[in-house]
C-alpha cells in the first residue's frame, strides 16, 4: 500500500482495524467462548456473524473511500491476475470452508473442528507449500503454539475463577440489579451495556471480558427477553472495536510494530475507522433482524 502511494499510518490503521473482524466473521474463537458460557448454539453464532461482519466491513469501506477521495489515493493495477492469486491462495482459503462445512454438515463439532484445522494446516504445510520441511520447524510451531495457548489459558483460568466466585457470593445478581436500577428502558440499558463493553475492551482482551462481564449481563438478557444469539454477536462486534481502542489496543500495537510507526500515529489514523465501526454497531443494535436472519434461514434457531 505504501509503494502504491498510500500514507503509512493510513495503511497500517486500515489493516489493523479491519483485522478486528476476525472475531466476528467465523470461524471465531470468541463465538465458541460465548456459546460455552451462555449455552448458545455455536453453529448459530457462526451463521449470525456473517451479515453483521459484512455490515461493519462496509462502514469501514465507506470511510476508506471517503479518505482516499479526499487525499487523492488511487493505488495501482494489480500485477497478479485475480485467477492466479486465487489459485495460489486456494489451499489457504479452503481451511474455513472445511471447518464451517464440517460444522454445518454435522460431520464434527466446533471443538473437533479445531483438531481438523490443525491436521489440515499441517498437511498443507508439508505437502503443498512445503514450509514445514524439518523437525526443527515442527518443534518451533509446537513451542510457539504452547506459549500462546499457555498465556490465554492462564487468563481464562483466572477470569473463570472470578466468574465462579462472583456467582457463588451473589455479585452477579447484585450487579445486574444495579444496572437495572438505572433505568428500565431497553435502549438506555443497551446503550449502558455497550459503553461498559467499550471501556472494558480498552483494558481487557475479549476472552477475559466474556468470562468476567457476561455472567453479569445474562440476567439482564433474560429480563428483557433479548435473543442470546443477537446479543452475542453485538457483544463480539463491540469487543472487536475494543481491540483497536487504546490503551490496550492489541491490533494497533501489532500494526505499529510491523509498520515501524509510533502508537500515536496509528491511533490517530484509526479514529475514522473506529467511528465507522461504532456506527455499524449501532445498526446491529437497532436492527436485530440483520443478525438472526441467516441462522433462522438455515434452521439453526
Amino acid at each position: 500500500m505504501v509503494k502504491a502511494g498510500y500514507d503509512r499510518p493510513f495503511s497500517a490503521a486500515t489493516v489493523s482495524v479491519t483485522s478486528g473482524l476476525a472475531i466476528v466473521i467465523p470461524p471465531s474463537i470468541a463465538f465458541i467462548i460465548y456459546g460455552g458460557i451462555a449455552d448458545v448454539s455455536v453453529p448459530a453464532l457462526f451463521a449470525a456473524g456473517f451479515i453483521p461482519g459484512i455490515v461493519v466491513a462496509l462502514f469501514i469501506l465507506i470511510a476508506v473511500l471517503i479518505i482516499s477521495k479526499i487525499r487523492g489515493y488511487h493505488g495501482h493495477k494489480a500485477e497478479v491476475s485475480l485467477y492466479k492469486a486465487f489459485r495460489e491462495a486456494f489451499f489457504g482459503l479452503m481451511a474455513p470452508v472445511i471447518i464451517l462445512g464440517g460444522i454445518y454438515g454435522g460431520v464434527f463439532s466446533p471443538t473437533e473442528a479445531a483438531a481438523v484445522a490443525v491436521i489440515y494446516g499441517f498437511l498443507v504445510g508439508i505437502f503443498v507449500y512445503r514450509t514445514i520441511n524439518s523437525i526443527k520447524v515442527v518443534f518451533e510451531i509446537f513451542s510457539g503454539s504452547l506459549r500462546a495457548t499457555a498465556v490465554v489459558m492462564l487468563v481464562v483460568t483466572c477470569a473463570g475463577l472470578f466468574s465462579w466466585v462472583a456467582s457463588t457470593v451473589g455479585l452477579v445478581e447484585k450487579g445486574a440489579d444495579l444496572l437495572l436500577s438505572i433505568s428500565d428502558t431497553e435502549m438506555l440499558i443497551l446503550l449502558s451495556i455497550n459503553l461498559i463493553l467499550l471501556f472494558a475492551g480498552m483494558i481487557l482482551d475479549a476472552i477475559s471480558i466474556f468470562y468476567v462481564i457476561l455472567p453479569f449481563l445474562m440476567p439482564i438478557m433474560t429480563h428483557f427477553n433479548w435473543d442470546p444469539v443477537w446479543f452475542g454477536v453485538m457483544m463480539t462486534v463491540n469487543l472487536a472495536i475494543g481491540q483497536v481502542t487504546p490503551p490496550v489496543a492489541v491490533n494497533l500495537y501489532m500494526g505499529a510494530n510491523i509498520s515501524g510507526i509510533s502508537m500515536e500515529e496509528i491511533s490517530k489514523a484509526s479514529l475514522p475507522f473506529v467511528g465507522a465501526a461504532l456506527l455499524a454497531l449501532a445498526v446491529i443494535v437497532i436492527f436485530p433482524e440483520l443478525t438472526v436472519f441467516l441462522p433462522k434461514l438455515l434452521g439453526l434457531m
